[in-house]
């Protein structure tokens, strides 16, 4: 008796890990998927901060329509008072990071958002950004893509 419920709680635990290892069917078409370690990360853009790194998820920031795209930005770097042409939804993927809408860069009125948090920055509005530590953003948007800085 005793061993026949040790294999069922055996067989409940286990179960699981065989069928996250088995071999999974191939994806349908149109279906993406990755693994954050096989991601392959590029310098990012001279408009972002020096050392930030990007990777495109879906679509191209280039080239009209949806994209998503991550961000990895350094410790310390900011982004002064900026604008975009469409819809900006950021999601922390990690790090913190403070975010202000406005044109004075003034680091007093920073909100802190952590990894999880959420936000959208309407078209045309200028915000500025600062990163307490190393943070990855992931970002979804139209494009073509475009950071405009208020005083370049």
């Amino acid at each position: 008796m005793r061993s026949a419920r040790t294999f069922a709680l055996l067989a409940i635990f286990l179960l699981p890990l065989r069928l996250v290892a088995a071999d999974a069917p191939p994806l349908p078409a149109g279906a993406l998927q990755y693994k954050a370690d096989g991601l392959a990360w590029q310098p990012g853009p001279s408009s972002l901060p020096a050392g930030s790194q990007i990777v495109v998820l879906e679509g191209n920031p280039r080239q009209a329509g949806l994209f998503t795209m991550r961000v990895r930005v350094p410790a310390g770097a900011s982004l002064a008072p900026h604008t975009h042409p469409r819809h900006e939804r950021v999601t922390v993927l990690s790090g913190v990071i403070g975010l202000a809408f406005g044109t004075s860069n003034d680091p007093s009125l920073l909100r802190v958002l952590r990894a999880g948090d959420y936000y959208v920055n309407p078209p045309e509005t200028p915000h500025y950004l600062r990163f307490a530590e190393e943070a990855v953003l992931q970002i979804t948007t139209e494009g073509p893509w475009g950071l405009n800085y208020l005083n370049p």
